[in-house]
């Protein structure tokens, strides 16, 4: 049994904190956010529901007075920040949310001497180089969740033109967390057949570009951004590092090369473990799928050279 700290009790944190805790595999799961009073309240009501959907999860919130609670986490799932505003520039939000990054990183470091820290704050590459950065931990030790949503994404929208279960689906993205991501269909199957044989080429194409808007998609229709899905997102990697499982997830990790990526967070196929990324799998990718990924390493690679220049790690 393990400990997992949440920073961010907005909607995707709280929604992350009670999705791990149904999975009841955790002692205790700790909620921390700047406002004390929502943090508190929502992990005591996670916690009041425990009786009811049976699991013995404790979980308990604080504000940022409550660091000394998360002391000897296994995992911390960084989920705080700020959504792009009306007005607010992209270095505006890098900057903001670097800032919290960083700071909220080394102050659960205080107190927890080697987790694995999960990003789930945006913009999401970059994010997951500041917390590495401000960490000081193996790159291994950090990832940030993004492939597991934007697969989640693809493999809703195919199930729903195939009229199957979406259980059946397998698939694959990599790239960055954005417009330049890049679903993979030759590494696409349902219940084994590759999802070619199943979708015309025009509506696989649609469903491509409907998964890299997908995101774009929610908020336009809530007015904010999606929470149910990438809180449970990152409890489903948690729980692959929790129980050793050495699941293959789409993550963003450090590329040392692989790939022909350089010291570069960016989504590519990964084996989370124990340890945290246990392997990076190099798939064989043809002509055509290595320069979209290459321009989506670019585009991740002009904002991380935009946090660098802010002098804030």
């Amino acid at each position: 049994m393990s400990k997992v700290t949440v920073i961010g009790a907005g909607n995707v944190g709280a929604t992350c904190a009670n999705v791990l805790a149904h999975e009841d595999i955790c002692n205790e799961i700790v909620l921390i956010d700047i406002q004390e009073g929502i943090a508190k309240g929502k992990a005591l009501d996670t916690w009041q529901q425990a009786p009811i959907d049976g699991y013995s999860t404790r979980v308990v919130g604080g504000g940022n007075d409550a660091y000394p609670l998360t002391a000897h986490s296994d995992i911390v799932i960084i989920t705080a920040g700020i959504p792009r505003k009306p007005g607010m520039s992209r270095d505006d939000l890098i900057s903001t949310n670097a800032n919290i990054v960083v700071g909220v990183t080394r102050e659960v470091l205080k107190y927890s001497e080697n987790p694995i820290i999960i990003v789930v704050s945006n913009p999401l590459d970059v994010m997951t180089y500041a917390a590495w950065k401000a960490s000081g931990l193996s790159d291994r030790r950090v990832l940030g969740m993004a492939g597991v949503l934007d697969t989640a994404r693809y493999r809703a929208f195919l199930a729903e033109e195939i009229g199957c279960s979406p259980k059946d689906i397998s698939a694959m993205l990599m790239g960055g967390h954005g417009d330049t991501m890049v679903p993979l269909p030759r590494y696409t199957t349902v219940s084994g057949i590759p999802v070619t044989e199943l979708v015309a080429p025009d509506r696989l194409n649609a469903i491509i570009e409907r998964t890299k808007f997908g995101g774009g998609e929610l908020v336009n229709l809530m007015g904010t951004s999606a929470w149910y899905a990438p809180g449970a997102a990152a409890a489903q990697m948690a729980v692959s590092i929790l129980k050793n499982e050495n699941r293959i997830y789409p993550c963003c990790v450090r590329l040392t090369g692989q790939y022909g990526i350089n010291d570069l967070f960016v989504g590519a196929p990964v084996k989370l473990g124990r340890e945290g990324v246990q392997q990076i799998i190099e798939l064989k990718l043809n002509d055509d799928e290595k320069a979209l990924l290459h321009q989506s390493a670019s585009a991740v690679r002009e904002v991380a050279n935009a946090l660098d220049k802010m002098n804030i790690l």
